[in-house]
């Protein structure tokens, strides 16, 4: 019955800030115990988790993109954006938001959204 959608802009330029918003429908994210994930693709490689809004409010990070990612959440909205800095060519990527319970956050999804494709311009 949850539904996540992503939004945000067709494309992002070269070594500019990637904004993406994730609007949770029929649940919630201060449900107990959920997280709720960013995930990307890029063509040809595997899936990366980035970030993760803990249903208490705490955030968990990729270490290796950490310093250039931004989280927030709006509980009165049922939302969680996203904002990744200083995007390269290889941030060019599918962008999913996820709902987990813990365990592994890329294997143990229990919602997809649809996901975003974000091409990154010169």
């Amino acid at each position: 019955q949850v539904q996540l959608q992503e939004s945000g802009p067709g494309l992002v330029k070269s070594s500019q800030t990637l904004s993406l918003t994730c609007t949770v429908s029929d649940d919630s994210i201060t449900t107990t115990n959920s997280y709720w994930s960013w995930i990307r693709q890029p063509p040809g490689k595997a899936p990366e988790w980035i970030v993760a809004s803990h249903y208490a409010g705490n955030y968990y990070y990729n270490p290796s993109l950490q310093s250039r990612t931004s989280i927030s959440r709006d509980t009165s909205k049922n939302q969680f954006p996203l904002q990744l800095s200083d995007v390269t060519h290889e941030g060019a990527a599918i962008y999913y938001c996820a709902r987990s319970y813990g365990g592994d956050l890329l294997d143990c999804v229990t919602a997809w959204g649809q996901g975003n494709q974000v091409p990154v311009s010169s």
